[in-house]
């Protein structure tokens, strides 16, 4: 099938496009290896996310990096690079109560929002279009549609994108979504926006800040129940 979701264990609005940097017009036309290297850059980026970096603290980065190509490192890494651990955990932190701070006033919006149902977990639900179909049970596998945004509106997974369903048991899948999927019928679409505890917590994910909300856009298009000696997809 497709590459691990980010809605299984280990899974709004749509999200507008977000608007390309200034600075990425200075760069065309690139080649594809160009456009290989530039990808790279964002990887090393989001690598860093985690150490929740001011613009001082990047410049360092940028400068260490032209230190390292030259081969004359102003500090030695093997003194300096033991504690990047430690200050990573602790940034992470600060970071993770940032982002449940903006993640309690998007959630406390999207509960006021007309037909809206805050349930006693803290999963926000709101039903887009009725099923007529059945409702799965924790232990059903569904096929969905879907697609996960974070409370700033940055799109970090979709079945759209991949022009593919998803399949998922229930049962291995972030709470939000085994809770929000039994409220659903086949043929309906909702809205879930989980809180993080809900979802992945204080971690996070590579593509989700530690702390975040997630709001998912979903369409419930059937229920799959693999043959007896058979796994779910």
């Amino acid at each position: 099938m497709m590459a691990q979701s980010a809605v299984q264990k280990g899974p709004a609005t749509v999200r507008p496009r977000a608007a390309k940097p200034a600075t990425a017009a200075k760069l065309t036309p690139m080649t594809d290896d160009d456009k290989i290297i530039y990808a790279l850059g964002l990887s090393i980026y989001r690598s860093l996310s985690q150490f929740d970096l001011s613009p001082h603290e990047l410049e360092l980065v940028k400068q260490a990096l032209s230190d390292a190509a030259a081969k004359q490192p102003a500090e030695d890494l093997n003194t300096w690079g033991p504690r990047i651990q430690g200050l990573a955990q602790a940034r992470a932190g600060r970071a993770a109560e940032q982002e449940k701070t903006a993640s309690a006033t998007y959630l406390a919006k999207a509960a006021a929002e007309p037909g809206t149902v805050k349930t006693e977990s803290g999963l926000v639900y709101r039903e887009l279009r009725a099923g007529t179909g059945a409702s799965p049970k924790p232990t059903d596998t569904v096929k969905v549609n879907y697609r996960g945004t974070l409370v700033n509106g940055t799109e970090f997974d979709s079945s759209y994108g991949r022009n593919e369903p998803a399949q998922f048991p229930l049962d291995h899948v972030i709470p939000c979504w085994t809770e929000g999927l039994q409220k659903m019928k086949v043929g309906g679409k909702a809205m879930l926006a989980c809180p993080s505890n809900l979802a992945y917590g204080d971690q996070g994910r590579p593509s989700i800040p530690g702390g975040a909300a997630l709001i998912f856009e979903i369409e419930l298009l059937d229920i799959v129940n693999p043959a007896p000696g058979q796994t779910a997809q």
